[in-house]
């Protein structure tokens, strides 16, 4: 079975609250669109063009990508994923001039958003200068795909390769719960159910209040938006991060936290700002989707709040911070705890989120200061015309009054960092992708150096 036979067959269908919250809090400053730019090894200065053609014939048989977001009377301030009448996917697929930097050139894509009457989606093809790579830079809006949905958006115009066969998705959520016109049999149900919501929005709401004390953030990671974007990526050796894995303990999640934690402190003290008592704090989104079954449109997504230890100076202190943290989190589960704050979407009615999109687009400051997500990857490779996938860096959308957010894959043993800036406020974001790259070399180093005194100790 090939990728291009797994797409679900999508039809119109109502946009789920977090998806609505998504269109409505995109201003012009802050689009709300993830991106991933791929980069592609090539056998001839031909193989940019012969992509983006290939891009655009495959794109027109990919339903999902063929879907734009109208309005609706009913619900009112609601919207619908619809199949766009007139579909062109040359409209939405980009080939340009040669360019000497991918990086350059996508972070001036970055900042642009998708025009918004059409299928909120695009992919610039971007021949590398010197003919032997070219590199692909996808954009999709949030309200059409979380992370592994454009994933599979993505890999449906990708050579066809064989997939395992998905599991059936399981069955949406009842049209009532999300139309806000419940049926007057299921009331007894919907009763629970909303006191059981209202408890966990309680529990939310409160955890959210206990986040905001005590903040100590840096004003490197905050700036007034200037609309501008620049974009930078880091390839790590996964077995080096396997290696302090089982020499500390946790998950490779906790290090690749712990190794943004350790940055962030090189990088505030290279850049004089100092990182002595600095303790930002980071949402690290969860998937609420179930692993190999069909994806559905839209968001499936929770999250988890984690203090970034910044201020502490000994790197193995650090990750044995932030695993406490993430085990905290992951006992509490991902519908509790201030990072479960998208559920509450879900509480309000879409005439809510169209009014108020703004206003929550504001208060994104006051409840993290740094994106750090997850973006998963197949592990076998992909191509595109026959050129091989050599690197991949997801990008994650910058919440308004935030500078900096950061995306991290894993692909064919290697780790792929991603990191979007405000181009103003962070100049230098080359210096944070190099201070990645030393924390985890610090990392290896400060667990070997552990092991020998083990060694020594247990000689003696």
């Amino acid at each position: 079975m090939t990728t291009q036979t797994t797409q679900p067959n999508e039809t119109s269908d109502l946009l789920a609250p977090l998806d609505l919250a998504f269109w409505n809090i995109e201003s012009a400053e802050h689009p709300m669109h993830l991106g991933a730019l791929g980069v592609f090894d090539a056998e001839s200065p031909g193989a940019a063009e012969r992509a983006a053609q290939l891009l655009a014939a495959r794109a027109a048989a990919v339903p999902g990508l063929r879907l734009r977001i109208r309005p609706v009377w009913l619900p009112v301030g609601g919207a619908v994923r619809a199949p766009a009448p007139a579909f062109d996917p040359l409209d939405h697929v980009r080939l340009v001039e040669p360019v000497e930097d991918f990086h350059a050139v996508a972070g001036e894509l970055m900042q642009c958003p998708l025009e918004r009457g059409r299928p909120p989606w695009e992919a610039h093809v971007l021949p590398g200068a010197d003919g032997t790579s070219f590199a692909v830079l996808f954009k999709f809006h949030h309200a059409l795909a979380d992370g592994l949905r454009a994933l599979m958006l993505a890999a449906a115009v990708m050579d066809p390769v064989d997939l395992p066969a998905p599991r059936p998705a399981p069955a949406p959520p009842e049209a009532s719960r999300w139309s806000w016109l419940p049926d007057p049999r299921k009331l007894p149900g919907l009763v629970r159910d909303t006191v059981t919501d209202v408890g966990q929005a309680l529990d939310i709401g409160t955890s959210v209040a206990r986040a905001t004390l005590g903040v100590r953030s840096s004003a490197a990671l905050t700036s007034d938006a200037t609309g501008t974007r620049r974009t930078a990526g880091v390839l790590l050796d996964l077995d080096d991060v396997h290696r302090v894995r089982k020499t500390v303990g946790g998950t490779v999640n906790d290090v690749l936290i712990a190794v943004v934690a350790g940055a962030l402190r090189r990088w505030l003290d290279e850049r004089g700002d100092g990182s002595e008592g600095v303790e930002p704090r980071a949402l690290v989104p969860v998937s609420r989707r179930r692993p190999r079954t069909a994806q559905p449109p839209g968001n499936r997504l929770s999250g988890y709040l984690v203090r970034l230890p910044v201020g502490e100076p000994d790197p193995l202190a650090r990750l044995r911070t932030v695993r406490a943290a993430m085990d905290r989190n992951k006992d509490a589960g991902p519908g509790r705890g201030a990072g479960a704050v998208a559920l509450l979407a879900d509480h309000v009615p879409p005439l809510g989120h169209r009014i108020g999109g703004r206003v929550v687009a504001q208060a994104a400051r006051l409840l993290f200061d740094i994106l750090v997500t997850s973006v998963p990857l197949p592990s076998l490779g992909l191509r595109l015309g026959g050129c091989p996938l050599a690197a991949v860096y997801p990008f994650a959308p910058l919440a308004q009054g935030q500078a900096l957010a950061v995306a991290v894959s894993t692909y064919r043993g290697r780790v792929h960092f991603g990191l979007v800036a405000d181009a103003v406020a962070v100049p230098d974001l080359d210096l944070l992708a190099e201070s990645v790259r030393d924390e985890l070399a610090g990392l290896v180093e400060a667990c070997a150096d552990r092991s020998s005194l083990e060694d020594g100790a247990f000689a003696t």
